[in-house]
C-alpha cells in the first residue's frame, strides 16, 4: 500500500517581496524551458517535490522525489539514508541541469528495521532486488521468515516503479569511509575482484572515491576524465541483490558515484563530470548509445 503526498512546490516564490519576486521568475521560468535531456545551464531549477508513503509490516516508510525541470531521462537514486554527502552534491548539481532524485528517508540510517508478526526485521535496501540478496541481509541482520521475505520484495518492486519510464541512466548516490570500501577492492587478489570485468586505478585520486558501472563507454569516458572507475561484470559478479547487478542482469543503464563522506567538492566534480559526458551523448549519438552495455 502507498500513498502520495505533493508538497507545496513554490513555497521558496510564495514568501519573495513583490519586487524580487518579479525579477526571479523570468529565470526560474527560463530554467523550465527545453527539452528533456540533461543541460548545463546557470538557471536554477527549483525542485517540485511529492512523498510516497509505503507500508512495510507494521511501518510507514517515507521514499522523497525531488523533480528539477523537465529532465526525465536522468534519475538519482539514494538508498542509505546515511549516506548525506552524496544527496548534498547530489541536489547542489541537479538544480544547475535538471534531473530526478529518489530518495528513502529512514531517519539517517543504513538499515530499514520494520515489524511484522511481532517481529522485528531489518534489511539493507542495497540488497534488496533479488530473493538471494533479500534472504542473504535478512541473515546477516540475524533474524528471517518467508512473510518478511515478501514483504521487502514488495517494497523493492514498488520503488522500481518511481523510476520514469523514459529513464536512460540510473545514477546511484553512495558513501563510504576510509578504505573500508574502494577501487582497491576489485583488483586483482582482493575481495571483488571477479565482480570487475575491467579496473583503472588513478594515482593521484583517492582510492575511495570511485565510479562503477554496468556500462563499457561510461567506464571508458569516465577513466578517460581520470577517476578510479569500474566496469562491473554483469554476467560473472556475485549476485548479492545490490541495485547494480540487478541493473546488469536487465540491462539499465547503472552507475553509482561513491566518495567518501565529507567530501562534497569531490562529489559534486565527479557527478558534474558524468553528466557532461551523459549530455554530450544525448547531442551526438541520441540514438546509439546501448543500456547497460
Amino acid at each position: 500500500m502507498r500513498w502520495t503526498i505533493f508538497s507545496s512546490n513554490h513555497r521558496t516564490l510564495k514568501y519573495l517581496p513583490p519586487i524580487l519576486l518579479f525579477f526571479f521568475l523570468p529565470i526560474t521560468l527560463f530554467a523550465q524551458q527545453g527539452d528533456n535531456t540533461v543541460g548545463f545551464s546557470k538557471s536554477m531549477y527549483i525542485p517540485i517535490e511529492r512523498t510516497t508513503v509505503f507500508k512495510i509490516g507494521d511501518r510507514t516508510l517515507n521514499v522523497k522525489i525531488f523533480q528539477y525541470g523537465d529532465v526525465k531521462n536522468i534519475v538519482c537514486i539514494n538508498l542509505h539514508d546515511n549516506e548525506g554527502t552524496s544527496v548534498q552534491a547530489a541536489k547542489s548539481v541537479l538544480e544547475q541541469t535538471g534531473g530526478t532524485l529518489i530518495k528513502i528517508e529512514n531517519g539517517r540510517q543504513r538499515v530499514i528495521r520494520f515489524k511484522l508478526g511481532g517481529v522485528f526485521y531489518s534489511f539493507d535496501p542495497n540488497r534488496m532486488f533479488s530473493r538471494i540478496g533479500i534472504e542473504q541481509t535478512l541473515r546477516d541482520n540475524r533474524r528471517i521468515h518467508k512473510n518478511a521475505i515478501l514483504e521487502i520484495e514488495k517494497f523493492s518492486q514498488q520503488l522500481l516503479s518511481l523510476l520514469p519510464d523514459s529513464t536512460s541512466c540510473i545514477i546511484a548516490l553512495h558513501n563510504n569511509t576510509e578504505q573500508a570500501f574502494s577501487i582497491k577492492s576489485y583488483l586483482p587478489g582482493h575481495e571483488r575482484q571477479h565482480d570487475a570485468r575491467a579496473v583503472y586505478e588513478d594515482s593521484l585520486q583517492d582510492m575511495d572515491d570511485i565510479i562503477l558501472t554496468t556500462d563499457s563507454l561510461l567506464y571508458q569516458q569516465m577513466a578517460n576524465n581520470r577517476y578510479n572507475s569500474i566496469w562491473q561484470d554483469n554476467e560473472k559478479a556475485k549476485r548479492d541483490g545490490s541495485l547494480s547487478i540487478f541493473c546488469g542482469e536487465t540491462k539499465r543503464r547503472y552507475i553509482n558515484i561513491e566518495t567518501q563522506h565529507g567530501k562534497v567538492d569531490q562529489y559534486i566534480e565527479m557527478l558534474e563530470k558524468l553528466l557532461e559526458i551523459l549530455a554530450e551523448e544525448n547531442k551526438v549519438l541520441p540514438d546509439t548509445i546501448p543500456n547497460g552495455q
